[in-house]
Parts: structure tokens; C-alpha cells; sequence
């Protein structure tokens, strides 16, 4: 399903049968809908996905946090010593973010959820509006991410991610 340049990936797939380890009837057909897809906390953290996707900033963004949030990004190439946000510079990376790509998606390969949290795993791509270190403008980075957030209070109080930067290599731009 694409929507707003997310695509949420259905990996039911089609006409598998069988039974868990518990003895319950795992038998899916095609166009079955994925149970996570109806946590409450996975709608959200969807949600929270299409917003950034669509380039939300502002009080839009900020809807999906609570006010004590803590978003940890784990170092990765772009970030070599990874960061800690609290709400404010969430807003201000997100608004930055607007001024240095000219599009962004995120395709939601799996999640998994349970009680107050979800795992996501997700390949994130992203357009350059302008020039970053030998990349010229208009360059698609992609990343393999892993994202588990944690809820309160019917929002988002913890963000942890594992960016994984496909090669940051000029002559890869289509």
C-alpha cells in the first residue's frame, strides 16, 4: 500500500497455512490484513512515518511526541557520533531536513509490536536539495533503518535508530 510517498509493505503474503508453536490456526489468503496494522501504537508509529514523509514540521510533527521525548539516532555516516534530541531539536532537525532534501520515503518493511512499543524495519530514501560534502543535489541516499520506538500516553516518548547508509557514492546518482 502506498500512500503519500509511504509504502507500507503487507508481508502476510498469500495462502500460507499452518499453526504456531501454540497450537493456533496461522492459516492467512491473500489480502488478509496483517493483525500489527491494527495496534493501536503501530497506526501510530504509520502515521508518524507519512507525516515526515509528506515533510511535516511545526506543530504537525511535534503532534506525535510526547513532551518528554528523547530521540537517540545511533552513529552512523552522516552522524558519526550519533545524537540525542529532546522535542525542540526534533522540530529544528525536521525543519533543517526540509531545506536539504527535496523529497523523503520510507518503506515500512515489518513492524512488530508489543504492549508500549514497535520495531520498525524500514528503508528510508532520500533526495538531496542541495549539495552534501561530493554529493551533488538531486542524489538519492538510501538507508536501512531500524526504528523502535516507545509510547506514553497514546504518543511517542522514546526513538531509537539504526541508520544504515547505503554507499555515500556520487556516481550512484540515477
Amino acid at each position: 500500500m502506498t500512500e503519500n510517498g509511504m509504502t507500507v509493505t503487507d508481508t502476510t503474503g498469500a495462502d500460507v497455512t499452518g499453526t504456531d508453536m501454540t497450537g493456533t490456526d496461522m492459516t492467512r489468503r491473500e489480502g488478509d490484513r496483517d493483525p500489527l496494522a491494527t495496534h493501536p501504537n503501530t497506526v501510530l508509529a504509520l502515521a508518524y512515518h507519512e507525516a515526515v514523509s509528506r515533510g511535516a514540521v511545526g506543530d504537525e510533527l511535534a503532534g506525535f511526541f510526547h513532551e518528554d521525548v528523547v530521540h537517540q539516532e545511533l552513529p552512523n555516516v552522516l552522524f558519526p557520533a550519533g545524537a540525542v534530541r529532546d522535542l525542540g531539536a526534533l522540530r529544528e532537525a525536521a525543519a533543517r531536513g526540509q531545506e536539504r532534501l527535496r523529497r523523503q520515503s520510507f518503506d515500512v518493511l515489518n513492524a512488530v509490536a508489543s504492549d508500549g512499543q514497535v520495531a520498525l524495519e524500514v528503508l528510508w530514501t532520500g533526495t538531496l536539495a542541495v549539495p552534501l560534502g561530493n554529493l551533488p543535489a538531486g542524489h538519492v541516499m538510501r538507508a536501512h533503518i531500524a526504528t523502535f520506538l516507545e509510547f506514553r500516553d497514546g504518543r511517542i516518548v522514546a526513538q531509537r535508530n539504526y541508520d544504515c547508509y547505503e554507499p555515500l557514492d556520487p556516481a550512484r546518482t540515477p
